[in-house]
């Protein structure tokens, strides 16, 4: 069980020029065609929740796909900032990272990809393509910054600020678009983008495999994910919770065991048992209980991003076992492509809830409580119509 890094892909490289010779109808219709108009629900204001909105869609450049959407999961980071709690947006705020959907429109010098063909787009839209990270197939390190697939600035699109999935189309980079096996249900696909990535990449990382023990740190959208993909690598799963609510849910998910938190005697006879944990909890705890249940060379990966200060981690309890504390961040398009057909393989989706446009404000204030499980999706086909001029 040897760290690693996955393979770089061609896609993380530049491409060379496209053959101008070689278009398909599809890409003549893109050459010729401008601008559309989507149909979109997003922020105006931090306190103004999500309202209707009508987006421009660029036209395809010669490497862009546009993309009818179907589906859009919805994350807790977009509540964040469409609710201005991290600071730093720009309104008006279409959020959306989790999307899936139907290649609408090809660009002149796309060959590899169909019109029809069934295609996501995760929480990155591009990256700069020359740093190291990039070149590694590690485009969510980028150097130089990726680019969001909301509110971030696009350098290569006259530094527009990009707007997500919330919406019935979208234009993006070949580089960045992954295609969606057509045996997953595309809805329950659609948090594989964020959520899915975010648990398989520390997994992967690590080489997680038959006979090792994960555990993993709470049972949310993150935590749910981490229990299914470490069980279909072939992992032994506890789940670490602090309420015995969760005992029953954890093991329909599949854990083989569930440990209460709170309870010494239960942390204790978890000591030395555990290869990786996985930490989605988004809040402030103290770590230490959980090393201690670590075996030698072991590791903890933070997924989850507290607000506040975290407890002090006590060096003594790395040194002894020579653990590692480690973050990790999404994955690269090549790893997210082999999480997606992993997927596939093993028949690994999110469990959702679908909701129309008209809930989404209802399913931020659930996702706030904690009344969900495990992931909200949005159902595009409910956004409407666009108007006849653009908010974004």
């Amino acid at each position: 069980m040897t760290p690693g890094r996955p393979v770089p892909p061609p896609l993380a490289k530049p491409l060379p020029e496209p053959d101008a010779t070689s278009h398909t109808t599809a890409d003549k219709v893109a050459q010729t065609a401008g601008p559309t108009l989507a149909a979109a629900y997003g922020a105006t204001s931090p306190d103004s929740g999500l309202v209707p909105l009508t987006v421009s869609r660029r036209a395809p450049k010669a490497d862009d796909i546009e993309i009818a959407i179907e589906f859009c999961g919805l994350c807790h980071s977009d509540v964040h900032a469409t609710r201005g709690e991290w600071g730093g947006d720009t309104y008006p705020l279409i959020p959306g990272h989790e999307i899936v959907g139907r290649v609408s429109r090809l660009g002149s010098g796309v060959d590899d990809f169909t019109v029809g063909e069934r295609v996501g787009v995760g929480c990155m839209v591009d990256s700069c393509r020359e740093c190291d990270s990039c070149l590694d197939g590690l485009e969510q390190y980028c150097e130089n910054g990726m680019v969001g697939t909301y509110g971030a600035k696009d350098p290569r699109n006259d530094g527009a600020i990009t707007q997500g999935g919330y919406s019935t189309s979208i234009v993006v980079d070949r580089n960045y678009v992954l295609r969606v096996p057509e045996s997953l249900d595309p809805a329950a696909a659609a948090p594989l983008l964020c959520a899915g990535i975010t648990t398989y990449s520390p997994l992967n990382h690590f080489e997680v495999e038959e006979g090792d023990v994960v555990g993993v740190v709470g049972l949310g959208g993150l935590g749910h994910m981490a229990v299914k993909i470490a069980k279909a690598m072939g992992a032994e799963v506890k789940v670490f919770t602090t309420s015995e609510k969760k005992f029953a849910a954890a093991r329909e998910l599949g854990a083989d065991d569930v440990i209460l938190s709170t309870d010494p005697a239960a942390m204790e006879a978890a000591n030395r048992s555990i290869d990786v944990i996985i930490d989605t909890v988004a809040a402030p705890h103290d770590l230490n209980p959980y090393f201690r249940t670590l075996r030698l060379d072991g590791a903890l990966f933070q997924l989850g991003l507290p607000s506040e200060a975290m407890p002090p981690v006590n060096p003594g309890a790395l040194i002894r076992r020579r653990i590692a504390y480690a973050g990790s961040l999404i994955g690269g398009i090549a790893e997210t492509q082999e999480m997606l057909d992993f997927c596939a393989e093993h028949g690994v989706v999110s469990d959702v809830e679908v909701v129309g446009a008209d809930q989404l404000n209802e399913a931020y204030d659930r996702m706030v409580a904690g009344d969900v499980k495990y992931r909200f999706v949005l159902d595009a086909s409910t956004l409407g119509s666009p108007a006849e001029k653009a908010d974004a």
